[in-house]
């Protein structure tokens, strides 16, 4: 079975320290797309950008190695795969003899093939450059001078545009958003950068609509999607797109990003609070 609740998650488990790509459980992203009215073709390209901190192998004479993963699956696979499941899988090389090439390649042939469509892998020492914290761009909404009472489930009528006005270019950010595992309950901090062309978006109304995921029950890759179709649908930009950059859990971070441009694929920024 490959639905949420028959996932590693919220139960006990025995950390394997050999390898076993069995592990890894895929999820299909069907479902949850209907659920929001999302059909082949996809309305959108865009990526989930995977960052791993915890992950060690050993050398042909048994000396322990280290390295940063960046893990890029693309939109348009037909899975996502369980975080839990994800972190079991990379902890089990730790015991594991491999030479750097080998891992990278198996890496890849494991995860696309839990995916279902090509996944990226960049492995980068440590040390090396490159992980500078930079934040999301974009103007913030977090100071505006609200009155919010309503926390969840997602309420997509806060959104509106004003179709009278001249269309605009500008980016938005939030650091407020949250959302919580759809099978442990355990809540998932992020920031939220939207970008767009279009009539002039209600910022008060976006920020409202962002709060309102707060005791939503819905993974990483789900509720971007979420965002994005209920923007084109009440809004109705001519460009959009939107990237959430989450907070580590378990030595992984998640990092959705979708847009109406199918070629287009972000920078993976390292925000201050991952």
């Amino acid at each position: 079975m490959s639905t949420p609740e028959h996932s590693p998650l919220g139960k006990t488990t025995v950390y394997a320290d050999r390898y076993d790509p069995s592990l890894l459980f895929p999820i299909p992203r069907e479902q949850k797309r209907i659920e929001i009215g999302v059909i082949e073709p996809l309305p959108f390209g865009g990526v989930d950008i995977w960052n791993a901190y915890e992950l060690s192998w050993l050398d042909a004479r048994g000396k322990p190695q280290v390295a940063l993963a960046e893990f890029r699956v693309p939109a348009a696979s037909p899975h996502i795969i369980e975080s839990k499941s994800f972190k079991l899988y990379l902890n089990g090389f730790s015991q594991e003899k491999i030479g750097t090439p080998a891992l990278h390649d198996t890496l890849v042939r494991d995860l696309s093939a839990a995916a279902g469509a090509p996944v990226s892998v960049t492995l980068s020492a440590p040390t090396a450059g490159g992980h500078a914290i930079t934040d999301l761009s974009g103007a913030l909404l977090d100071d505006l001078p609200l009155d919010i009472d309503d926390y969840g489930p997602p309420n997509a009528g806060y959104l509106s545009a004003n179709h009278n006005a001249t269309p605009v270019e500008e980016t938005l950010l939030s650091h407020l958003l949250r959302s919580n595992c759809p099978v442990t309950g355990q809540p998932d901090w992020g920031s939220v950068q939207i970008a767009y062309r279009g009539a002039p978006i209600d910022h008060a109304g976006l920020l409202r609509y962002l709060v309102s995921f707060r005791t939503h029950n819905e993974f990483h890759e789900q509720c971007v999607e979420r965002i994005f179709v209920d923007l084109m649908a009440r809004c109705a930009p001519e460009r959009l797109a939107v990237y959430a950059r989450y907070t580590r859990r378990g030595g992984l971070d998640i990092n959705p990003f979708r847009s109406t441009d199918p070629a287009a694929e972000p920078a993976n920024l390292r925000g201050a609070r991952q």
